[in-house]
């Protein structure tokens, strides 16, 4: 039995030295959360993508050699649409607008606000979908484990509607130059994750064994998933990224907080020995501080929303608000 125990531990020991995000806590005395909720929302993102897809019915509308070829045509109503309309390997921009897409126009003038939660469960396509999945999977699964489901859940929603706010106050028109504005902020979310990550990492940076491991991981994550926003005849909006990011990178010193090092809790904690607070001094500013900043940010961005105001993405661009 002894032996068995010593090999479990030096098992554990030896994944906890390849993680990245290990730190010198005993993980071992933290309580561990099984991982249900960010499986449920790859599951609901995939099956959403489907159903985006079949709606989309590709062959149904491209009836003409003129109109271009879907693309993986055996797939019946699934195949994509040509790549000249949508590179990433998924539906049309009016099928994306007819499902819940950002659309300033609507959400200000139509009162459609619930686009600003639905466009955050849509992809542009294939090439949007599999990497911000298996992102979230690599991310996720652990800060769930690590951290519990409702604060994964509040995060992961919040971000979600704040890369919405900044998407869509981003650009002020439906068209401009005979394109749509149509945008989906799918891996939104996932940004948020990264960017709470980045300030759990940054508040409890003296814990952590491999920090330039976790800056690199969390660096590649978000250069894989912006350069998606970049490839022509898209509706991914990095906008909706920086929005989420920022969203996540205060919701992490608001949730993320570890006790500092030395902090025992009151019930392990002998008679006679000093009291230690719980957390430095730091960290409580910067929890209040993101507090604040978070309130007012996602406050005075829903109202420019609302009264349509927006930074044209036009020649000369600024700000201003609709009449």
């Amino acid at each position: 039995m002894a032996s068995r125990d010593i090999e479990s531990t030096e098992v554990r020991n030896k994944e906890t030295n390849k993680n990245p995000f290990s730190s010198h806590c005993n993980e071992s005395s933290e309580r561990k959360w099984r991982s249900w909720l960010v499986p449920l929302f790859v599951v609901v993102n995939v099956v959403m993508f489907i159903v985006t897809m079949s709606i989309n019915n590709c062959p149904n509308h491209h009836t003409h050699k003129s109109q271009g070829k879907c693309v993986v045509r055996f797939l019946g109503r699934l195949s994509f649409e040509p790549l000249k309309q949508n590179s990433l390997f998924g539906p049309s921009f009016a099928t994306l607008e007819k499902l819940g897409g950002l659309e300033s126009y609507r959400i200000a003038y139509d009162h459609e606000q619930w686009r600003l939660v639905t466009a955050m469960w849509l992809h542009a396509g294939l090439v949007h979908l599999i990497p911000s999945m298996l992102s979230l999977v690599l991310i996720g699964v652990r800060l769930e484990r690590q951290l519990g489901f409702v604060r994964i859940g509040i995060i992961y929603i919040l971000c979600g509607y704040g890369g919405s706010v900044l998407s869509t106050i981003s650009f002020e028109d439906k068209t401009y130059g005979g394109s749509s504005n149509i945008s989906v902020s799918g891996s939104g979310p996932l940004f948020g994750l990264l960017g709470a990550m980045l300030s759990e990492l940054l508040i409890n940076w003296s814990i952590y064994m491999k920090k330039v491991a976790a800056v690199l991981t969390i660096t590649f994550v978000i250069a894989v998933n912006i350069v998606v926003g970049f490839l022509p005849h898209t509706d991914v909006d990095n906008f909706s990224h920086i929005g989420a990011f920022v969203t996540g990178f205060l919701l992490g010193f608001i949730f993320l907080l570890r006790p500092q090092f030395g902090w025992v809790n009151k019930r392990n904690r002998p008679a006679d020995a000093l009291v230690k607070s719980k957390y430095k001094v730091h960290q409580y500013v910067l929890c209040v501080f993101s507090v604040l900043l978070l309130i007012a940010g996602l406050v005075l961005g829903t109202i420019f929303v609302l009264m349509r105001c927006g930074y044209t993405r036009a020649p000369n661009s600024r700000w201003q608000c609709g009449d």
